[in-house]
């Protein structure tokens, strides 16, 4: 009887310890939309998985009229989820200590909806899970496809390389000795604050190239001399 009753815990202790990653990974909350692609579930900070949508600043263009494309794609996940209950399931970790994750609400997928219509593109890079709700809006000329739009990813890059025009320009006065051809070349350690504190980015480390510079460094040292931590790799 005891060898019996041990087997019974081994077994029900098996099945606890081999319950996918994936269930162990699910949580929810009350949402509340950041932009197009990004939210608050409860306390947490999300990024949708697979999708991208225009900045929030960003401009698309309509019939010739420049349009905010980028505050109406955050409405219309507001329309979404604000206030409602959000489940997600989380796939990965983004370097800004983000969890990057598939959500629903009720019977809707966010994620595949934000892209059918037109809000969000499918961020193949990434993934192309939303591809065919990316080719239907297309085809039926909904949210951005109703007129010419800048990709959001091309956006980040021509708004980072602005930045670090600006300080490359300052940086002669704050670095002394330091030439504007060195800062340019050499220094290249991207410095960037955010909502889950200062981090920096080293050249070849993931989304560096989509990181916004507010601040450039020559060495790992002067970044963390300056208060940032080193980001986190994938």
């Amino acid at each position: 009887m005891r060898l019996r009753h041990g087997a019974i815990l081994f077994a029900a202790g098996f099945l606890l310890s081999s319950t996918p990653a994936a269930a162990q990974d699910g949580f929810s909350g009350a949402g509340r939309a950041i932009d197009g692609d990004s939210l608050y579930v409860g306390s947490k900070e999300v990024r949708l998985f697979g999708i991208d949508a225009p900045e929030y600043t960003q401009t698309c263009n309509r019939n010739g009229q420049p349009w905010s494309c980028g505050a109406i794609a955050a409405g219309q996940l507001s329309k979404l989820i604000n206030g409602k209950s959000v489940q997600c399931e989380a796939v990965d970790m983004d370097e800004h200590g983000r969890t990057v994750a598939r959500c629903t609400v009720g019977s809707i997928d966010v994620n595949r909806t934000m892209v059918a219509l037109g809000y969000a593109i499918a961020y193949r890079y990434y993934s192309s899970d939303y591809a065919s709700a990316e080719e239907s809006a297309k085809v039926n000329k909904r949210g951005l496809w109703a007129g010419t739009f800048e990709m959001p990813s091309q956006y980040r890059h021509k708004e980072q390389d602005q930045t670090e025009r600006s300080v490359r320009r300052r940086a002669p006065a704050a670095t002394g000795s330091r030439s504007v051809q060195a800062v340019s070349s050499a220094c290249n350690i991207k410095g960037n604050r955010g909502s889950h504190g200062w981090i920096y980015h080293l050249p070849g480390m993931p989304y560096y190239s989509q990181t916004r510079a507010e601040e450039i460094f020559c060495t790992e040292a002067e970044a963390q001399a300056a208060g940032y931590r080193r980001a986190r790799s994938r």
